[in-house]
C-alpha cells in the first residue's frame, strides 16, 4: 500500500502533494472530506484559466477519504449521503467528479451519472451518512452499484434504475500511478464536461497489457495450457479487447475475437470453414468493464498493424524466452548487413543463400534485395501470417520461402525442398549464411544444474548435452549454434547473441566442440533491444564453420546508439577472452578459513563482473545465501585476501561493456605489494554492510580518543590489526591462529589515508549526536542519519547537511582510492584487458 500506518489527515495531505499539487485542496466544504478546486495560479489565458468570475470558485472533485482499505461503493455512498444531507449542490456549483480514496486506491465517478439520486421522492436525507445499517444507506449503495456496474448481457453497458449509463474509474496509487496522473491531467479542467479516457498507442500498449494481465486475464474462463498448444496466448485476448468498438473486435488477422460478453477463437477447420470455441468470463465481465472504463479503444487506426505485428512483445515470459523475442532494432539490422558485406563481398546477396531460422516476423531480413536467395522460418504460425501480410504489402520475400519450423525439434526433412538441396550439397552449403537473432533463455544466475524447463525439453538438448554440456545448452541460442555447427557443417554462422559462449566458464566444454574461424563483429548495448532490461553487450559475430580453430579471443568493434536521433557511432574495440585457466572463484578457495571466530562473512557469487553487486561483506548473512553455500568466513587469517577479493571486484564500475568480463586467478605479484594490500584493506573498511545489531562490530578502525567516543568500544580488533600490536582485549580467540603476516604494521598510501581521515571525521560527528550506538558501524551511522522510508528502505540522503557533506567526502575519497587500485587489477591478472 502507498500510504501505510498514517492517519486519515496525513493520507489526504499526501494525496494532495502527490497528485493534486497544482490544485487548491485547502478549502473545508462542510463535512465533505476532500475537495479539489481550480488550479492555483492558472496560466494566463490557458485552458485551465477560469473563463468567468463564477467559475473562478469552481470545484473539480468532492471526495470521501478513509484511512484503511474500504469498499468503493461504501465510500461513495457515505459521500452521497453527506452531500445530500447538506444539499451542498444548492449552494455551490457541483464538480464534474465525485470520488473516494483510502490508503491504497482512488476512484472517480462523473457527478452527472449519479445526480438523480439527490432528487428522489420520499427519501430521508437526515440519516447519519456513516451508519451503514440504515435503509437509506443500503438503498443508495445499491443504486450506485447498479449505475456503475456492468451488465454482461448488454456488452458491458448497464441501463441504471435511474435511466443513465454510469462509469467508475479506479486507480491503484502505486500500480496505476502514471495512468492516474494522466487521468487528472486530461479531465481536471475547469469547464470540461466530457470525461476523457487514456489513449493507447504503440508506446504504451505493452504497459497497458501488463495491467490487463493482472486485472482481466484471471477472469477469462479458459484453459491457458490447452490454448497455448494451439498457439493462442493471453495476448491474443488482449488484442481482441484492444482492437474493438462497443465490445466487438474489428480487426482481421486476429486469432481471438471479442463478441459482446464472450470471446471466440479458432480451433480448426472442416469442410464448411473455420471452427470456433466460445469462452466466457468467470465474474460476469465485471473486471473487464472496470478495466476498459479507463482506456480509449481502439487506438487510432495507424497503430493497428504495428500492434498486431508486435504481438511478440505480449507473449508470456516462458514463450517469449522459448521463441526469443529480441526484436532486432533497425539500426543494428542495417549495421549487421554492412558487416556481412565487408566479410562476404559487396555481391554477397547474389552469391550466398541466407536462412533466418529464428525469423519471428522477419525484420532481420528487411532491406535485403535478392528474395530468391532468402529463406525465413519461425516457430509461430501467426508470425508466418504476419510475414505473408508483409509480402502482400511489398516485403521482398517469397511466400514459398517463408514457413513454420521448430528449429530445435523438427527434422530437416520438413524443410522446403529448395533449402534441403542447399543443405545436402557440400559445395552449396559453404555458400549458406545462417543469419539469426536466436531465442534467449538464461539459466538461474546461481548454482549449477539449474536448467530452465524450456531449454531441456528440446530434441537438440537431448541430442547434444553430452557433447557440449547441459549447462551451455541451458541457453537456447547455444542450441541453435550447436545444431548449425553439427548438422549444417561448413556453413557460415552469423548471429546476434551475448558473448558468454566465448567467455563463460560454463561454456568451456562447448568451446571444445565448437571450433570455427572468427571473421568480424561488433557489440552494442542490450537495452537497445526490445524485451531486454539489463545492460550488457550483445554482439553480432560472423563465423566461418568450414575452418576449424580454437576460440581464444576475439575483437569486436564497439557501437553506441543515440535513441533520440536514431544514429550510431563507433568508439573503440573490445576484446573477449576465452577462459583457459582458473577463475577468481578458484583463487578464493585457497584462503577459505575454518577459524571458529569470524569477524564477518563474504557473500560469494559467480566470477563475472555482472555478479559484483551481489558481492559484499556482512556479519548477518541471510538464510538464502547459506542454503546456496554463498557464504565464506572472514577471519584474522584471511582478512587481507578477503579485502583484496572485495576491492578488485568493487573498484571498477560495472558497465554494459564489461558486464560479461570474468575475474581470474591472479599471478603472485600481489603478495609482495603491501601498498596494494593495504589499499584494499582501507577500501573494504568503508565499503561493507557490517551492522552492530547482529553481533560485535570488529570493523571500527579508530581508537576512542581519536573520535572523541562517548564510551568505550566493545572491540579494538581492527585498530589492533592495523597497528600490528594485536591488543587482545578479551578477544584472544580471534588471534589463536595468527600468522606472522598479521603482525605487520599497516602503512597506508596517501589515497588510503584520505579515506581513513574522511571516515574519522564522520565518526567524530556521529559521536556528538544524542542517543547513539557506541559501537556503530559505518552502516549503522548511515542508517542513523538517513533513516528509512515507509517501505523500510534506507533513504538516499539525510536532512542533516553536515552529515551529507561528510558522507559525500568519504565517497569521493573512496572513488580516488578505487582509481588507485584499478591498474593493479589488470597488472596482477584479476582481469584481462
Amino acid at each position: 500500500m502507498k500510504y501505510t500506518n498514517i492517519l486519515e489527515e496525513e493520507i489526504k495531505n499526501s494525496v494532495t502533494q502527490d497528485f493534486f499539487q497544482k490544485f487548491d485542496c485547502t478549502r473545508i466544504l462542510g463535512k465533505i472530506d476532500f475537495a479539489v478546486k481550480a488550479p492555483l495560479n492558472p496560466p494566463e489565458g490557458g485552458k485551465n484559466s477560469p473563463p468567468s468570475e463564477g467559475l473562478g470558485e469552481a470545484y473539480l472533485l468532492w471526495a470521501e477519504a478513509k484511512q484503511k482499505p474500504t469498499n468503493v461503493f461504501e465510500m461513495l455512498t457515505q459521500l452521497v449521503l453527506t452531500i445530500g444531507k447538506a444539499r451542498t449542490f444548492n449552494e455551490i456549483l457541483p464538480p464534474p467528479f465525485l470520488g473516494c480514496f483510502d490508503n491504497e486506491k482512488i476512484a472517480f465517478i462523473p457527478y452527472s451519472d449519479i445526480q438523480d439520486i439527490f432528487y428522489q421522492n420520499d427519501f430521508n436525507w437526515n440519516v447519519a451518512p456513516s451508519n451503514h445499517e440504515t435503509r437509506e444507506f443500503k438503498q443508495v449503495y445499491e443504486q450506485i452499484k447498479n449505475i456503475t456496474s456492468p451488465n454482461p448481457s448488454k456488452g458491458g453497458e448497464t441501463p441504471s434504475p435511474l435511466g443513465r449509463v454510469g462509469e467508475r474509474y479506479i486507480f491503484d496509487f502505486e500500480k496505476d500511478e502514471n495512468e492516474l496522473r494522466e487521468f487528472i491531467k486530461i479531465n481536471f479542467i475547469v469547464g470540461k464536461t466530457e470525461t476523457s479516457k487514456i489513449r493507447i498507442d504503440k508506446n504504451n500498449f505493452i504497459t497497458i497489457y501488463n495491467k490487463w494481465f493482472d486485472a482481466v486475464k484471471p477472469t477469462i474462463a479458459v484453459d491457458w495450457e490447452a490454448a497455448k498448444k494451439r498457439n493462442i496466448i493471453d495476448g491474443d485476448f488482449y488484442l481482441a479487447d484492444l482492437l474493438s468498438i462497443d465490445n466487438q473486435s474489428i480487426k482481421e488477422k486476429l486469432s481471438v475475437f471479442l463478441v459482446g460478453n464472450y470471446y471466440k477463437y479458432i480451433i480448426g477447420k472442416d469442410d464448411l470453414g473455420e471452427l470456433f470455441r466460445q469462452t466466457d468470463f468467470s465474474d460476469n465481465q465485471k473486471a473487464h468493464h472496470l478495466f476498459w472504463a479507463k482506456y480509449e479503444r481502439p487506438p487510432i487506426e495507424q497503430y493497428w498493424d504495428y500492434i498486431i505485428a508486435r504481438r511478440d512483445l505480449i507473449v508470456p515470459q516462458d514463450i517469449r524466452e522459448r521463441k526469443g523475442s529480441f526484436y532486432t532494432p533497425r539500426i543494428w539490422v542495417e549495421l549487421s548487413q554492412k558487416y556481412l558485406a565487408d566479410v562476404f563481398g559487396n555481391d554477397w546477396q547474389d552469391e550466398y543463400y541466407i536462412w533466418d531460422c529464428a525469423a519471428g516476423t522477419g525484420n532481420l531480413l528487411a532491406g535485403l534485395t535478392n528474395k530468391y536467395n532468402l529463406w525465413a522460418s519461425t516457430l509461430d504460425k501467426q508470425d508466418v501470417d504476419v510475414m505473408y501480410d508483409r509480402i502482400k504489402n511489398g516485403a521482398n520475400l517469397l511466400e514459398s520461402h517463408v514457413f513454420q519450423f521448430d528449429f530445435l525439434n523438427d527434422d530437416f526433412s520438413k524443410l522446403p525442398q529448395g533449402l534441403q538441396d542447399i543443405i545436402n550439397d557440400p559445395k552449396r552449403r559453404k555458400k549458406l549464411i545462417i543469419y539469426i537473432n536466436p531465442p534467449y533463455a538464461e539459466a538461474s544466475s546461481y548454482g549449477k544444474g539449474s536448467i530452465p524447463q524450456v531449454a531441456n525439453m528440446t530434441k537438440i538438448f537431448t541430442n547434444y548435452k553430452h557433447l557440449v554440456g547441459a549447462e551451455a545448452l541451458s541457453e537456447l541460442f547455444a542450441q541453435f549454434f550447436i545444431r548449425v555447427y553439427q548438422e549444417i557443417p561448413d556453413a557460415n554462422l552469423t548471429s546476434f547473441s551475448t558473448p558468454k559462449y566465448i567467455t563463460s566458464e560454463k561454456f568451456a566444454k562447448f568451446r571444445s566442440a565448437f571450433k570455427a574461424e572468427y571473421k568480424k563483429g561488433f557489440i552494442c548495448r542490450s537495452d537497445t533491444f526490445d524485451n531486454v532490461t539489463g545492460k550488457f553487450p550483445i554482439g553480432f559475430f560472423i563465423w566461418n564453420l568450414s575452418k576449424k580453430a580454437d576460440i581464444k579471443k576475439i575483437k569486436a568493434d564497439i557501437f553506441f546508439n543515440d535513441k533520440d536521433v536514431k544514429r550510431n557511432w563507433q568508439k573503440g574495440v573490445k576484446y573477449f577472452h576465452a577462459l583457459k585457466h582458473k577463475s577468481i572463484a578458484d583463487w578464493r578457495t585457497t584462503f577459505y578459513s575454518f577459524n571458529k571466530s569470524p569477524i564477518g562473512y563474504m557473500i560469494i557469487v559467480g566470477p563475472s563482473m555482472q555478479s559484483n553487486n551481489n558481492t559484499f561483506i556482512t556479519n548477518y548473512p541471510a538464510e538464502s545465501y547459506k542454503k546456496k553455500k554463498m557464504v565464506a568466513s572472514i577471519t584474522i587469517d584471511n582478512l587481507i585476501e578477503m579485502s583484496i577479493y572485495l576491492s578488485v571486484r568493487q573498484c571498477i564500475n560495472n558497465t554494459w561493456l564489461n558486464n560479461r568480463d570474468l575475474f581470474l586467478y591472479p599471478n603472485n605479484k600481489w603478495k609482495k605489494d603491501f601498498e596494494f594490500q593495504n589499499n584494499c584493506l582501507a577500501y573494504a573498511l568503508f565499503n561493507n554492510n557490517i551492522s552492530s545489531k547482529y553481533g560485535v562490530n570488529h570493523w571500527i578502525p579508530f581508537m576512542e580518543q581519536e573520535v572523541d567516543a562517548q564510551d568505550k568500544f566493545e572491540s579494538h580488533f581492527m585498530i589492533s590489526f592495523i597497528s600490528g600490536k594485536l591488543i587482545q582485549n578479551g578477544y584472544s580467540d580471534l588471534f589463536e591462529q595468527q600468522e606472522e603476516k598479521t603482525c605487520i604494521k599497516r602503512i597506508f598510501s596517501p589515497e588510503a589515508t584520505a579515506v581513513l581521515n574522511a571516515g574519522k571525521a564522520l565518526w567524530i560527528y556521529y559521536h556528538t549526536q544524542p542517543n547513539i550506538n557506541i559501537n556503530a558501524s559505518l552502516y549503522d551511522i548511515k542508517e542513523y542519519f538517513q533513516g528509512r522510508n515507509e517501505n523500510g528502505k534506507m533513504n538516499n540522503k539525510s536532512e542533516d547537511e553536515k552529515y551529507n557533506e561528510l558522507i559525500k567526502n568519504l565517497r569521493e575519497t573512496l572513488n580516488v582510492l578505487a582509481e588507485k587500485i584499478e591498474p593493479k587489477v589488470y597488472e596482477y591478472g584479476f582481469l584481462m584487458r
